[in-house]
């Protein structure tokens, strides 16, 4: 495969995304790009993980959305979804709440503290 520039775009590239996953597309629990996570877990207790998957508990001391882990790690969000879902499973991480209303709707304020961490970036 070439890319613009006729040049062979590396494998790894091509394949990276697949590979952080082990193939899988999906997350096993539901997230939301606004939902936010925090690290329930110090950084060596993290040791065994993945390398992207440390990276996401080290980013989440403090509570990051779904959407700033994505913007931080350069990573497609639904990447992250499924990275952080096995994350959540194993206790490594808490969700607080999917930001939205009653209604299903999003929280405006949540949206602007998003926009604005992405802005920031």
């Amino acid at each position: 495969m070439s890319d613009r520039n006729g040049e062979e775009a590396p494998n790894e590239l091509r394949v990276r995304p697949y590979t952080v996953t082990r193939g899988r597309t999906e997350a096993e629990i539901e997230l939301a790009v606004e939902t936010m996570i925090q690290a329930t877990v110090n950084e060596g207790c993290a040791t065994r993980q993945e390398t992207e998957s440390r990276a996401i508990i080290e980013l989440c001391r403090e509570p990051l959305s779904i959407a700033e882990i994505s913007a931080h790690l350069a990573l497609p969000l639904q990447v992250v979804k499924v990275l952080v879902g096995d994350l959540v499973l194993e206790g490594l991480v808490a969700t607080h709440g999917g930001g939205a209303d009653a209604s299903g709707r999003p929280d405006l304020a949540l949206l602007e503290r998003v926009l604005d961490g992405l802005q920031s970036l």
